[in-house]
C-alpha cells in the first residue's frame, strides 16, 4: 500500500503475525520515519475465553526506544474479535527496541528490535518560541491554516475527497472536524463497543488528509454534553481516550477535545480528566487543546492543555490573553463565512468582515481556522478560502514564528520582529505611521482580497509615513529589510529573539484607570450588573485601550469566564459560574494600553441566585 505523507512517498508497513501465534509481529523492517507500522496480535483460545470484551479488559501496550535514546509509550487498540493492534511510528531512521507490557502473560515482556528507514517528512507538530508551531525533530518552523469541517463524516467519498483536495489546494494544513456526534453515524453501538467500520472510515480520511500535508485536528465529540451521554463514566472514557489515542496518535494529528466545554456544567473536570488521559497515552505528545465558544484558556492551569483555542472574533479576548499566557493561540472561529448558505448564527459574517476579523485576530497573535456557512464541495471555493490563501502566501514570507504584536503604529495594527520586518493591518485605509530600528526597507503593499502586492519606494529611516495604494479596502503593509531576512533564514537558529512574557500591572497608584462600577457588592446569576472605567489622565498610552473583564468562583474549580469586554455596559453573569450558591466570585479587570501594558484591577463580589 504506497501512501502520500507529508508530501513525500512512502510505504505504510504492515508487520503482521500468523492467527495462530500468540507472540508479537517480526520487526518493521525499513519503515520510513514518520511512517506508521503496525504490529498485530491475536489473542489465543485460552485468553480469548478470559478476555470475552478485549476493548475493555486487554491492556497491551509497547514502549519503543529510538536511536537516540528518547522512548516512546504506545497503548495497543482493539481491532475486533481476539484482534490487538500496535500502531507505531518511528520519528528517526536506525535501529528501534521495543519492548511489551500486557495483562496477558504471552505477550508480556516480550522484546524485539526493527530499522527505520530516512525520510523527508517534516515529522510531528510541537509547540515552540513561547506563541508558535514547529515539527518536532526538524525544528522547521509550522504555519497553521486551518478549515473547519465538523460534519466531515457525513460525506460520502466523493465529496470528501473533492473537499480534501480543495483545501490542499488553496494551501490549508489543518481541518478540523468532529470524531463524533449526534447525526454523524453510530460511532460506537449500544453496547458499549467501537463501530469498527467507522473507525475504519476514519483511518482512511486522516490518512489522505496526512498525506495531503494536511494534519487531522480532531474534535473527540460535539454536542452539549455528548460526551458525557456515550461515555457516562471515567472508565468508559478512559477506554475511549485509550481506543482513539493508539488508533490515531501515530498519525499527523492534533487533539481538539469536545467542540465547547462551557457547554458542560463540570466542563473544567471532564477536559481536565479526558485532556490527563491524552497526555498519558499519546507518546509523541501531539498537540492539545479544546474548543470553547468563548477561549479555552482557563483550561491552562490544569497542565495538560499546551495551546489556547478561541471561538469569538473579539479583540479585547485575545490581544490581552496574547499577554498573559506563554502559549500558541488559535482562533477556531473568527467568524463563520456567509458565500451561500446563507446567516444562522450571531457570528455568521460577510466575506468583507470575515476578511478583516481573520487580519485582526492574526495582530492579536492568534493563527486562524476558516469555517463557511455551508458544508461540503460546493462551498470550499468562496471568497474568504481565497483570502486565507492571500494571508498564508503573505505570511509566508515573514519569520511568523517569531512575530509578535507590535504597539508603536498609528492608523493600524501590527506585528514585528524588530530591527528585521514589521507588518501592519490597516482595516480603514489611510495614513499610516510605524516607528522602525534605522536602516534601509524594502515597502510592499498587499491586497488582502487576492494577495496582489505592489512595491513601493524604498525607505530609510526610524518613522515610516505612508499611505495604501488606494482607499476602497483594507490592506497589509509589509516593511522588511529584504537582505537581512535571507540571511537569517539561511542560518540555523530558529528563534532569532526571547520571547518575553510581560508582568502585569496591579500596583494601584501606577493604574492609569478607575473602576466606577459595579457598585454592589452581590452579583446575581441572570441579573445585567452595569459596569463603566474611566481613564484618569489621557495620554498616548491611554488614547485606545482595550478591556477584559473576567469572574471566577476560586472554590468551584470551574476555572473564570469571560463576563464583558469593553469600557462601559452591562454583564450578566450565568450559572456556569459555580456549583454552589451564595458563592464568592473574583472579578478582574485587565485593561491594555496602546504599547501592549496591560493593567490588573481585581475586587471579591458575593454571587447569588
Amino acid at each position: 500500500m504506497v501512501k502520500r505523507w507529508g508530501g513525500a512517498t512512502v510505504a505504510l508497513a504492515l508487520c503482521l503475525l500468523k492467527a495462530q501465534a500468540p507472540a508479537p509481529a517480526p520487526p518493521c523492517a525499513n519503515t520510513p520515519a514518520y511512517s506508521p507500522c503496525e504490529m498485530v496480535f491475536q489473542l489465543s483460545d485460552r485468553e480469548s475465553a478470559r478476555h470475552p470484551n478485549p476493548y475493555a479488559t486487554v491492556d497491551l501496550r509497547a514502549e519503543l526506544r529510538s536511536p537516540h535514546q528518547k522512548t516512546y509509550a504506545v497503548p495497543a487498540y482493539w481491532d475486533g474479535e481476539r484482534r490487538m493492534v500496535i500502531r507505531f511510528t518511528p520519528t528517526e531512521a536506525g535501529d528501534w527496541d521495543w519492548r511489551l507490557t500486557s495483562n496477558i502473560e504471552e505477550w508480556n515482556d516480550k522484546q524485539g528490535s526493527f530499522t527505520a528507514a530516512p525520510s523527508d517528512a517534516p515529522g510531528f507538530l510541537r509547540v515552540a518560541n513561547v506563541h508558535h508551531f514547529a515539527y518536532l525533530e526538524s525544528k522547521r518552523a509550522h504555519l497553521w491554516m486551518g478549515a473547519s469541517e465538523p460534519l466531515l463524516m457525513t460525506l460520502d467519498d466523493a465529496q470528501f475527497q473533492a473537499v480534501a483536495d480543495a483545501r490542499a489546494a488553496q494551501k490549508f494544513n489543518h481541518l478540523r472536524f468532529l470524531v463524533m456526534a449526534q447525526g454523524l453515524g453510530s460511532a460506537y453501538s449500544p453496547d458499549g463497543l467501537p463501530n469498527l467500520p467507522y473507525f475504519q472510515k476514519l483511518d482512511r480520511r486522516i490518512e489522505y488528509l496526512n498525506g495531503k500535508g494536511i494534519t487531522a485536528d480532531l474534535i473527540l465529540t460535539g454536542g452539549a454534553g455528548y460526551l458525557l451521554q456515550q461515555f457516562p463514566t471515567a472508565g468508559d472514557r478512559r477506554l475511549f481516550i485509550r481506543f482513539l489515542a493508539g488508533r490515531y496518535a501515530g498519525l499527523n494529528i492534533t487533539w481538539q477535545g469536545v467542540d465547547y466545554f462551557e457547554d458542560y456544567p463540570d466542563g473544567r473536570d471532564i477536559l481536565k480528566e479526558i485532556g490527563a488521559a491524552i497526555k498519558q497515552m499519546d507518546g509523541y505528545q501531539h498537540p492539545r487543546t479544546s474548543g470553547a465558544r468563548l477561549t479555552s484558556a482557563p483550561l491552562l492551569d490544569d497542565g495538560w492543555e499546551d495551546f489556547a483555542a478561541y471561538g469569538t472574533s473579539d479583540d479585547n479576548v485575545a490581544a490581552i490573553e496574547h499577554q498573559l499566557y506563554p502559549v500558541p493561540q488559535v482562533n477556531l472561529e473568527c467568524g463563520r463565512e456567509d458565500s451561500g448558505a446563507g446567516k444562522t448564527q450571531p457570528h455568521d459574517v460577510d466575506p468583507a468582515a470575515f476578511r478583516h476579523n481573520l487580519w485582526n485576530a492574526t495582530m492579536d497573535g492568534q493563527y486562524a481556522t476558516y469555517s463557511n456557512t455551508g458544508s461540503g464541495p460546493e462551498y470550499v471555493n468562496s471568497p474568504g478560502a481565497k483570502a486565507m490563501t492571500a494571508w498564508y502566501d503573505m505570511m509566508a514570507t515573514t519569520r511568523h514564528w517569531d512575530l509578535e504584536p507590535y504597539y508603536d503604529v498609528d492608523g493600524g495594527r501590527a506585528l514585528a520582529l524588530e530591527d528585521v520586518e514589521y507588518l501592519v493591518y490597516i482595516e480603514k485605509p489611510g495614513p499610516v505611521e510605524l516607528t522602525v530600528e534605522d536602516h534601509n526597507y524594502d515597502v510592499i503593499w498587499m491586497d488582502p482580497n487576492d494577495g496582489s502586492t505592489m512595491v513601493a519606494k524604498k525607505y530609510h529611516g526610524k518613522h515610516f509615513t505612508g499611505e495604501p495604494p488606494d482607499r476602497y479596502h483594507d490592506w497589509v503593509l509589509h516593511v522588511v529589510r529584504e537582505s537581512t531576512l535571507e540571511s537569517m533564514n539561511r542560518s540555523y537558529y530558529f528563534e532569532a529573539a526571547d520571547i518575553q512574557m510581560q508582568e502585569v500591572e496591579v500596583n494601584p497608584p501606577k493604574i492609569p484607570f478607575d473602576v466606577d462600577a459595579p457598585r454592589t457588592d452581590t452579583l446575581r446569576i441572570g441579573q445585567a450588573t452595569p459596569f463603566a472605567i474611566t481613564i484618569k489622565k489621557a495620554t498616548r498610552a491611554t488614547r485606545q485601550m482595550m478591556w477584559l473583564w473576567t469572574g471566577e468562583v476560586t472554590a468551584d474549580h470551574r476555572g473564570y469566564r469571560v463576563l464583558a469586554t469593553g469600557q462601559k455596559g452591562a454583564f450578566t453573569p450565568q450559572l456556569g459560574l459555580a456549583f454552589h450558591y451564595p458563592a464568592n466570585l473574583l472579578l478582574k479587570l485587565y485593561g491594555m494600553n496602546s504599547y501592549g501594558k496591560v493593567y490588573l484591577v481585581s475586587k471579591g463580589f458575593e454571587l447569588t441566585q
